[in-house]
């Protein structure tokens, strides 16, 4: 016989003991664990959108901040130049944005959103919101918030590779190009 309810029932995660030192403990375990999970969740909550993951960053980027050129977005997002234009290319073929010339320099192309662009982010945004409160379900909604914020602070100093990395050489070998603070 079986009870539905006993295999949807939650789980309770392990406590951790951290005077112990386990694997738990340890920030470079739980990053990548924590970004696996949301990699492979999040891909399917923004398949709609061109450019899948990258694309979702594309829409968020241009309709939050002032208009910018596509080399520009790409190094705002971190994300290769020649990639970049994949994406835009995939989203301006799906009618989700536009190239615009710059009116300071019409060489420049700026990145707009369109109407329906909007739309595709709200829907992709709301499926990536599920996602995250799945991921964050063992968190109070206070801790959510928290957490996010913490790893915006985070994140926004970790391209400053001198700075994290005290090994000259190790720092060579890593070269990153972070994403910018938003506007």
């Amino acid at each position: 016989m079986d009870d539905f309810s006993t295999i949807n029932a939650p789980v309770a995660l392990p406590t951790i003991d951290w005077d112990a030192g386990g694997i738990q403990t340890e920030l470079g375990w739980a990053l990548p664990a924590t970004y696996q999970g949301f990699s492979r969740s999040a891909t399917g909550a923004v398949a709609d959108v061109p450019g899948g993951p990258r694309g979702y960053q594309v829409l968020v980027a241009i309709t939050t901040e002032e208009p910018s050129s596509q080399l520009a977005l790409a190094h705002r997002l971190g994300i290769d130049k020649t990639q970049m234009t994949y994406v835009i290319d995939a989203l301006e073929a799906g009618g989700f944005v536009e190239r615009r010339p710059d009116p300071n320099d019409r060489r420049i192309r700026q990145v707009h959103p369109t109407g329906a662009g909007r739309s595709l982010l709200t829907s992709a945004r709301g499926a990536l919101r599920e996602v995250e409160g799945v991921l964050m379900r063992h968190l109070s909604p206070d801790e959510q918030t928290q957490l996010r914020r913490l790893l915006a602070r985070v994140a926004l100093g970790a391209g400053d590779v001198e700075a994290c990395i005290t090994d000259a050489r190790a720092a060579a070998e890593h070269p990153s190009q972070p994403p910018r603070r938003s506007h």
